[in-house]
């Protein structure tokens, strides 16, 4: 039985480091792609010991290039490619007045174009086996309702949706289908800056934003990047083979569509 392949982007850490290991425990070879090299190896390791098949990328998928090298080296490695999970993200506190123009240059580089050149380059090699694909984006629950001094950042999530639906519509008869996940309060390093910025310009004690957010989630506990991964597991597998178009909020509860 051929092995499925799955590239996860901003896999060095956080959800991406989730949903690597869950792929990898579902029977997926991965190539996971970051910029820090030794934390792309970390998680390689965890999935090696394991008896799995795991291959690193370094390398900034704000640019098409690396995109396109990444498609090239699932061609080279395995042949095919079933899944792309373009998770790579960054986020950006501060009031849409008062961000940098570099700033915004820089979100909408990482969390938007590079969304685009996953959507422009994954097709062609999913093509090849005939069996289609998944692709799978990252989007947020910032991407459902705009939040204060997150404006950039959700912006580029709601973006994040309408890609979604379009690129679902114009790869359906490959039978590729695309979807988004839309996290909550993830207990990760990008909440712990989140956090952090929140406690300066608010003036509160860090921990204080998080916490809140906390307090309003219906099941009464930060989200692990585990939770996003029984998604994005889901999202790829066979079980979800009708489901394409759509932007799924996984957050305990928090924002409702």
């Amino acid at each position: 039985m051929t092995q499925k392949v799955a590239i996860i982007t901003g896999g060095g850490q956080g959800i991406g480091e989730g949903i690597a290991l869950r792929l990898a425990d579902d029977g997926y070879a991965i190539i996971i792609n970051g910029r820090t090299q030794s934390k792309l190896d970390k998680v390689a390791k965890k999935i090696t010991d394991k008896g799995g098949k795991a291959v690193t990328f370094t390398g900034d998928v704000s640019q098409r290039q690396t995109n396109e090298d990444l498609i090239a080296l699932a061609d080279k490695e395995f042949g095919r490619l079933d899944i792309f999970v373009a998770n790579a993200g960054i986020d950006w506190v501060d009031s849409i007045e008062e961000t940098p123009a570099e700033e915004i240059d820089t979100i909408l580089n990482i969390n938007l174009k590079s969304q685009i050149w996953a959507l422009q380059t994954a097709p062609s090699l999913m093509r090849k086996s005939g069996d289609g694909g998944s692709i799978i984006l990252a989007s947020s629950i910032a991407g459902m309702e705009g939040m204060e001094l997150l404006g950039i950042y959700s912006a580029t999530k709601f973006a994040t949706r309408g890609l979604v639906q379009a690129a679902a519509k114009e790869l359906a008869t490959d039978k590729i289908r695309v979807n988004a996940y839309n996290p909550g309060i993830v207990l990760t390093p990008m909440w712990d800056d989140i956090d952090q910025r929140f406690a300066e310009r608010k003036n509160v004690p860090i921990g204080a934003t998080r916490q809140a957010f906390i307090d309003g989630i219906l099941l009464g506990r930060g989200e692990e990047p585990e939770d996003v991964a029984k998604l994005v597991s889901f999202l790829a597998g066979d079980q979800a083979d009708y489901i394409t178009g759509q932007s799924i909020a996984v957050d305990g509860g928090i924002k409702f569509s």
